[in-house]
């Protein structure tokens, strides 16, 4: 209904436009309105005569109008047309985009996680676990995946607090919900330090130094606690499908997952801070 008494208005109003502004439009319009009064007066009349005959008249002066409304608009269908575009198009086009209305419902899940973040950047500060043993980074399998990682910062302080915050509940929800525990094994990342990966191919990564959200303290490489060793792999099937709903997780509280992108990373998140980095 609103839709339509929209589409109405704006009908009205481009009509009155196209009256002022074409003076040909309004010498039109008076001949057609000339023409149907006097038409109509003289039906009256003849009905004041011929109380039947009037209304035979009238059927015919309804319809010759229609013939004559008919006949303008198909000698002057360009015109007619574009106005008709121009005025209901925006509206068509408005309706079209507007998404579901939120009167159908709401996705609950979605209103969760908001609830949630709101909750949090309000003022719930959530604190970071404890540090691991640095020998957890020193394994044959974390040196093997990840080479430079013994050298990397995980100092949760250096991160923004608009990143920190959300990867913290992405922890908190990861372990309480799937029951994975999570661990930070790089946040910030300094810029000589980006350049030195930088230079051990596009394997490691394609960004230079400012080109990394590490640098700006909003990214940070994940991975995940198992038995008291630190889970890299992507070749452990539970790794995987744990980097799977960690990036669900990641996505629903407002980060970017690594895990989308072509040279794929799945531990990766970052928060993409408008106004700090431009691509």
């Amino acid at each position: 209904m609103l839709f339509l008494l929209i589409a109405a208005y704006l009908l009205v109003t481009g009509f009155a436009m196209w009256l002022l502004l074409f003076p040909s439009g309004r010498v039109l319009t008076l001949r057609f309105l000339h023409a149907r009064l006097a038409g109509l007066r003289s039906r009256w009349e003849r009905w004041n005569r011929r109380g039947d005959e009037v209304i035979a008249g009238t059927t015919s002066s309804v319809r010759s109008s229609l013939t004559a409304s008919v006949d303008y608009v198909r000698n002057n269908y360009v015109i007619v047309s574009t106005i008709a575009v121009l005025l209901i198009g925006p509206a068509i086009v408005a309706f079209l985009l507007s998404g579901k209305s939120m009167l159908q419902g709401f996705d609950d899940t979605q209103r969760v996680t908001n609830s949630q973040i709101a909750e949090l950047l309000k003022g719930e500060q959530l604190v970071p676990p404890p540090p691991l043993p640095p020998d957890m980074f020193t394994t044959a399998e974390v040196i093997q995946v990840r080479p430079m990682l013994v050298n990397a910062s995980r100092n949760w302080q250096l991160l923004i607090p608009e990143y920190a915050q959300r990867l913290l509940l992405v922890f908190k929800i990861m372990k309480e919900k799937h029951g994975y525990e999570m661990a930070l094994i790089e946040g910030y990342r300094s810029p000589e330090r980006q350049t030195m990966l930088a230079g051990m191919g596009s394997n490691v990564t394609n960004a230079a130094a400012f080109q990394s959200y590490h640098q700006y303290g909003l990214a940070g490489d994940c991975a995940f606690v198992r038995n008291g060793k630190l889970v890299i792999s992507e070749k452990d099937p539970w790794a995987m499908e744990g980097y799977r709903l960690y990036g669900e997780v990641a996505e629903s509280v407002g980060l970017t997952w690594g895990g989308r992108w072509k040279l794929m990373d799945f531990g990766h998140t970052e928060y993409r801070m408008p106004g700090v980095m431009k691509k």
